[in-house]
């Protein structure tokens, strides 16, 4: 379906929000809800909602290790190897 088609007034979701529901959870795609002309929100189903929030973990987990890496703290992967082992050794195994 085209995004033009996924755009709709917020009086068509108070009055579908059933058939909305049951669509999105069967195609995945958001829907854009507007008010006054303008879009206001997006609903989306609850698994294309989770995976967003992880792929934007993931982003911010690469770009804290990108500035990491510009400001020069790393450290070098035997040195990583080695507090590793030293931090697993203190652990204690259930």
């Amino acid at each position: 379906m085209t995004r033009a088609a996924r755009i709709k007034p917020i009086s068509y979701f108070k009055a579908n929000a059933a058939e909305v529901i049951r669509d999105l959870n069967e195609g995945g795609e958001p829907l854009i809800i507007t008010q006054n002309g303008e879009a206001k929100a997006i609903v989306q189903d609850i698994a294309s909602y989770e995976q967003t929030q992880e792929t934007l973990a993931l982003l911010k987990i690469l770009a804290l290790g990108e500035q990491q890496v510009k400001e020069g703290k790393t450290v070098t992967a035997a040195k990583a190897m080695q507090r590793f082992r030293e931090r697993t050794k203190r652990s204690p195994r259930k």
